[in-house]
This record gives C-alpha cells, sequence and structure tokens, in this order.
C-alpha cells in the first residue's frame, strides 16, 4: 500500500491549525515552574526534618548519658568499699593523734623536769660550793686555747709556749724588756701562724 504524498502533506497541512506550539510550550513551563516549586518546598521541608531528627537525637544522646553512672562515677559496691576503706584510715588516723598527743604529753612533762633542772642549776654556785683554784683553772683554759704557761717555783709565769695553727710550737720568755700589750700582740701573732 502505497501512500501518496501530496494526501499525506495535505493530511498534515489539515492538522496544522490545531497544533499551537506556543500552548504546549507554556503549559510545559507552567509544569516545570510547579515541580520546581514542590521540589524546593520538598527540599525545604526535608531540611527542616533533618535538622528536628537531629536535635532529637542530641536530646535522646544527652538524656541516655544522663539516665546511666558516669563511668567517673564509682558503683555502688565500690562506693561502699571506698568508704569503708576512709572509715579505717580515719579510725587509724585517730589512734595516730592519740598515741602522738600522748607523746607529746610525756615530751611536755620532760620539758618542764628540764626546765626546772636548768631554774636550779641556774640558781646554783658551784665555785661558792666548792673551793676552787682559779689559777688551776686558768691554766688549764691557756692550754685549751694553745698556750701553757710554764710557772717557777714562785708560781709566776717566766714562759709561755704557744701552739701555732700550722702545729709549731714557740717559746716566749718574759724578761721585763716588753709591755703586756706587746706581749699579748706577740703571743697571737705566733698563735695564728
Amino acid at each position: 500500500m502505497s501512500i501518496n504524498i501530496k494526501d499525506a502533506v495535505k493530511a498534515i497541512r489539515e492538522t496544522i491549525p490545531l497544533m499551537d506550539p506556543e500552548d504546549d510550550y507554556l503549559t510545559i513551563a507552567a509544569a516545570e515552574e510547579q515541580m520546581a516549586i514542590t521540589h524546593e518546598a520538598r527540599q525545604n521541608d526535608l531540611h527542616d526534618t533533618y535538622a528536628k531528627v537531629k536535635k532529637l537525637a542530641k536530646i535522646l544522646e544527652s538524656a541516655r548519658a544522663s539516665a546511666t553512672r558516669p563511668s567517673t562515677i564509682p558503683s555502688a559496691e565500690e562506693h561502699a568499699a571506698h568508704m569503708n576503706e576512709l572509715d579505717a584510715t580515719r579510725l587509724s588516723l585517730a589512734k595516730a593523734i592519740n598515741d602522738a598527743e600522748g607523746h607529746l604529753a610525756g615530751k611536755e612533762a620532760e620539758l618542764a623536769r628540764s626546765k626546772e633542772e636548768t631554774r636550779a642549776l641556774e640558781s646554783s654556785d658551784p665555785a661558792a660550793e666548792h673551793e676552787l683554784d682559779s689559777s688551776a683553772l686558768r691554766i688549764a683554759m691557756f692550754k685549751g686555747t694553745g698556750f701553757e704557761p710554764i710557772v717557777d717555783k714562785d708560781g709566776r709565769i717566766t714562759k709561755m709556749l704557744v701552739r701555732a695553727e700550722s702545729g709549731d710550737v714557740h717559746c716566749v720568755t718574759f724578761d721585763q724588756h716588753k709591755t703586756d700589750d706587746e706581749y699579748a700582740q706577740l703571743l697571737w701573732k705566733l698563735a695564728s701562724t
């Protein structure tokens, strides 16, 4: 079956007034615009819903965290054990304090006795209680500082042995040619060499 071209062109020309592309274009453009508005509204709703879900998830997580015992807080059993340890420590500290106070009281009594003995010793005069030879004491003091006096048969000091810091021993004879100050300076000079 063959179609005549003229008939086909005539049929197409007859249908041209029936097809108006502008109306179709406007309809398609309006439909696309409506779809874009609907898509944007859906995206906004989706975004708002996502934000609400995220906010609710944070609230849920916070509620879940507050509902459970934090890891930093011990369990009831651990807390009871810790309280028992603290009680034991408190008792041992109380005993140690009691012992220390007893020891302190003993030391205070000892201190009071020592103070009383010191007062008694300070008020006594041992030199008055005993007859002491002051010459012997002076000679002992001289020897302790490095000076050893040599006396004659009458008890007068005629010579002085001086032990120097270096360990040397010097002999100074008192022959009345110098003053007491000169002898004192000479003795200290020899002692400090």
